[in-house]
């Protein structure tokens, strides 16, 4: 081939199938059929390669907080540090943007969070965040490893991060995993009994952490790490006390506080930090997804000067680093990113749009199928149920066929994208660009509505056929 001759272009659905494989995806779904391709996207809109348009009501995985109009304005950015330094580690050198990303994300923390750690992403920071945690407690002559989370909770996918994690199915097929992970109750109000009061809530939670330290040993527990809301299982806010009472228990037991806002960082709640809202004063805290709006591959850890403190003297170091954590580009993205949050006042938006958000979706607890709507600022989960009245769930299979095998390919049909999972009960996760508005919701509760009714006609029809007598022969 000569220099100027230019490659053919490759059959992308043929490519797709051959060579590229998917993440948490089911690859056997795509054998006869054809690989969604996204190729561009504006607003809260993608688009695939065959022109159909879809409202991303997942913000790509809770994370493309400003949408994805601004691709002109953050390139530029990019595209200034690669001509003025495409490339430096953190290893024992610092570069401008790295530092002012840090003193930014600093001044945005809340409390007394003030020195920044950056990584690759969300597991990176979780993974990151225990290291740390452990090296923490042994600088200051303590042998503590242990972590505590929450039932169903996801912390992420590399190995420290999967231990953590709450979910049994995603972390049986690595067992062993990292040792030692306890896991308490999580804050799903739901079916709890109904007579319960909110405060009986929190101390039952609470007597729960307690319990689960005193079982594990709490002089041996490193850290305690939760959401501020929990994703996986549908949007679990926290009841009145909650974070007040965790970290009195992580102070008198000398237990580092860690708030994973891998998701509730940047605006997600209404707030630049969910910890905020929830007055959680962690000693750590993660961020990725909405550090750059998803635009670059960056995560951060951000800790105290008091989780800082045995490290800045002597020989002492924290024995750990990622290659590409704080790249120039990815911090001139961030920075990017949070000045066009701040000029377009996306984060005091999703705080006053925030009963807007409820009031339309709680539209959909109409239908039968319906029988939780929970979340807060633009992070929204519909438990959907067999009985509204008992609030029975459904069995493992029927949560197949339901999320999988109807809403699932229904849902990409009308051109809606929202996440059918069932990591606990089954439920639907809506969380679009901060920027979606009445007009984005109204097409979320419209879309849904018609779905999940031709999905209660599909129970109530097989129900119908189990309950039918066979004639006899």
């Amino acid at each position: 081939m000569s220099e100027t001759a230019t490659a053919a272009p490759i059959d992308l659905q043929k490519a797709a199938h051959d060579h590229l494989w998917l993440h948490f995806t089911r690859m056997g779904g795509y054998a006869k059929g054809e690989v969604p391709i996204i190729v561009r996207g504006d607003g809260c809109y993608l688009e695939d390669a065959n022109g159909k348009r879809y409202l991303d009501a997942l913000a790509g995985l809770f994370a493309v907080n400003i949408g994805y109009g601004f691709g002109e304005e953050i390139g530029e950015a990019a595209a200034a540090q690669m001509r003025e330094l495409p490339f430096y580690t953190n290893w024992s050198y610092a570069h401008p943007r790295a530092i002012e990303l840090a003193a930014e994300v600093a001044e945005l923390a809340p409390g007394d969070l003030s020195r920044v750690f950056f990584v690759s992403g969300g597991s990176e920071a979780i993974e990151s965040e225990w290291k740390l945690a452990r090296q923490y407690h042994n600088a200051r002559g303590e042998r503590r490893w242990k972590a505590v989370s929450r039932n169903v909770a996801y912390h992420g996918t590399t190995m420290g991060a999967l231990s953590i994690n709450g979910i049994p199915a995603l972390r049986a097929p690595f067992e062993p995993l990292v040792p030692e992970v306890a896991h308490v109750r999580n804050t799903n109000r739901y079916h709890r009994p109904t007579e319960e009061t909110e405060e009986e809530f929190t101390v039952f939670l609470l007597d729960d952490l307690e319990n689960t330290l005193d079982a594990a040993g709490p002089d041996t527990v490193a850290m305690v790490v939760m959401e501020p809301v929990q994703n996986a299982g549908g949007a679990f806010t926290p009841p009145a006390g909650y974070f007040k009472g965790v970290r009195e228990i992580c102070d008198r037991h000398g237990i580092l506080l860690c708030a994973d806002e891998v998701i509730t960082g940047f605006g997600r709640i209404g707030h630049w930090f969910a910890s905020e809202k929830y007055d959680v004063r962690p000693d750590l805290l993660t961020c990725a997804k909405g550090l750059s709006s998803a635009y670059a591959s960056i995560g951060a850890v951000v800790a105290t000067d008091k989780v800082m403190e045995p490290f800045l003297s002597g020989t002492s170091m924290f024995t750990h680093g990622i290659t590409f954590g704080g790249h120039p580009v990815m911090c001139a993205i961030a920075l990017k990113n949070i000045e066009i949050m701040k000029r377009e006042g996306i984060v005091d938006g999703v705080r006053e749009n925030e009963e807007m958000i409820r009031s339309t979706l709680s539209q959909l607890l109409d239908l039968p199928i319906v029988g939780d709507l929970r979340g807060a600022g633009c992070f929204y989960a519909l438990e959907l149920v067999k009985d509204k009245e008992t609030r029975e769930t459904f069995d493992e299979e029927e949560s197949e066929r339901l999320l999988r095998g109807f809403l699932s390919p229904q849902l990409f049909e009308r051109g809606l994208i929202c996440r059918a999972d069932d990591r606990g009960d089954p439920v639907i996760q809506i969380s679009p660009p901060l920027i979606a508005g009445r007009a984005e919701f109204d097409e979320v509760v419209g879309v849904l509505g018609d779905v999940l009714q031709d999905a209660w006609k599909l129970i109530e029809d097989s129900s119908s056929r189990r309950k039918t007598p066979r004639r006899a022969p």
